[in-house]
């Protein structure tokens, strides 16, 4: 075994990284579901009154909802009925659709995380590949162009970029795809792939310019360092040069901007689904909070919130893998 493994965390940066990484989520976590719950507590109205209605919320009948709901009890012991049913999979009955929480969630939260997918793969590979061939031909027609195209996206919003995809691709100039992305009650966005790509590529287009630019300003960066310099005056072809010295040197930063993209795409599906009436996690919470139906919130926002640290904590271990000098233990 390597002395640096032998050592334990103390000794090998991965191994830190990971045990302090892991212990500032786990207290994130908590923290999120305090706020969380507390947050639903203290929205006007009663829970119990919304799921009756008005027509059906005799005395009767509401306290033996709020028994059931177990909003007679403190907020403490609600609090804890609520955190030990997220760790053994008792999420609760949503008081909307009137099913198992993870049955109304559960399919959403699928679609969501292939959009999600989907998305930041292409646009992370896209946004590489054409940064990387602006920082080698620097100062050329395709690098002013790819920077003007790149500040422009950027100052769109999504639903700018989604509705002149529609307008393009769906609508007026060359209607090929379906304008919305509807899916029947418990169909999974995959067994129709053609109602993934207008979402797809606009959450494409919408990271590609920060990923793009971000390689660039790497690849230049490492492009002109010393041991780039050195590999050519030693005649190595210029692919070897670029794959194998400046590449893997400009990976570290890009990695933390792809990382940022993903978090970014875990909120900004939610405009998008909102537009392509795509039946996300997004537009689940949406309806959820226009329906006051608290435990499919308090469920979404918790896996959102695990999603971030997770995706934190990944972005910051590929990170270290991608720079030599730090990932060797001391």
């Amino acid at each position: 075994m390597p002395r640096s493994l032998a050592r334990g965390s103390d000794g090998h940066p991965l191994l830190r990284l990971l045990q302090h990484r892991m212990l500032a989520g786990l207290f994130t976590l908590f923290l999120v579901s305090v706020v969380v719950f507390l947050a639903t507590q203290a929205l006007p109205g009663n829970a119990a009154a919304a799921f009756l209605g008005r027509n059906a919320a005799s005395p009767v009948r509401l306290h033996a909802l709020e028994a059931q709901l177990h909003l007679n009890r403190s907020i403490a012991v609600q609090y804890w009925t609520w955190l030990s049913g997220l760790f053994t999979g008792h999420l609760g009955q949503s008081l909307a659709a009137r099913q198992p929480v993870w049955t109304v969630a559960g399919p959403r939260l699928a679609n969501s995380a292939v959009l999600v997918a989907a998305s930041g793969v292409i646009g992370s590979l896209l946004g590489a590949l054409l940064g990387s061939a602006a920082a080698l031909y620097k100062d050329s027609k395709f690098d002013h162009a790819s920077s003007v195209v790149a500040l422009t996206i950027t100052a769109l919003p999504e639903f700018v970029v989604a509705i002149a995809l529609v307008i393009v691709f769906a609508t007026v100039v060359w209607p090929v795809l379906p304008a919305v992305s509807l899916l029947a009650p418990g169909q999974f966005a995959w067994t129709q792939p053609e109602l993934l790509v207008l979402p797809v590529a606009t959450l494409v287009l919408v990271i590609v310019p920060y990923t793009m630019r971000m390689m660039r300003a790497a690849m230049v960066e490492s492009l002109q360092s010393d041991y780039v310099e050195m590999a050519r005056l030693k005649g190595l072809s210029e692919w070897r040069v670029v794959l194998g010295h400046a590449l893997p040197n400009a990976i570290a930063p890009v990695i933390q901007v792809i990382g940022l993209n993903f978090l970014y795409l875990a909120g900004g599906i939610v405009v998008v689904e909102y537009v392509f009436n795509f039946p996300g996690i997004g537009q689940g919470l949406v309806n959820a909070v226009n329906a006051r139906d608290l435990p499919v919130i308090q469920f979404i926002v918790v896996v959102l919130a695990a999603f971030y640290v997770v995706a934190n904590i990944a972005c910051d271990v590929v990170a270290l893998l991608g720079t030599p000098r730090r990932r060797i233990g001391r």
